[in-house]
């Protein structure tokens, strides 16, 4: 995993950690504040995708998808 990668997984695992419910990829792209490395929806839900392939991330399949960390 490159630091890259890492760094934007620690940003978007911080507002998940402090979020009440689950969030959009949208929601925590707008809680993330300015970061270079997490630029759109996209990226937060590629990112996610890949954490959730580890079982660090729930997926809640719902229109629009929603992610929390599994507990």
């Amino acid at each position: 995993m490159s630091a890259g990668e890492y760094d934007r997984y620690d940003r978007i695992r911080g507002v998940l950690a402090e979020a009440d419910e689950p969030l959009t990829a949208r929601e925590i792209l707008a809680l993330a504040g300015e970061c270079d490395e997490i630029d759109s929806p996209h990226r937060v839900a590629t990112v996610l995708g890949r954490w959730a392939e580890r079982g660090e991330v729930e997926v809640i399949a719902d229109r629009p998808y929603r992610y929390r960390l599994e507990t």
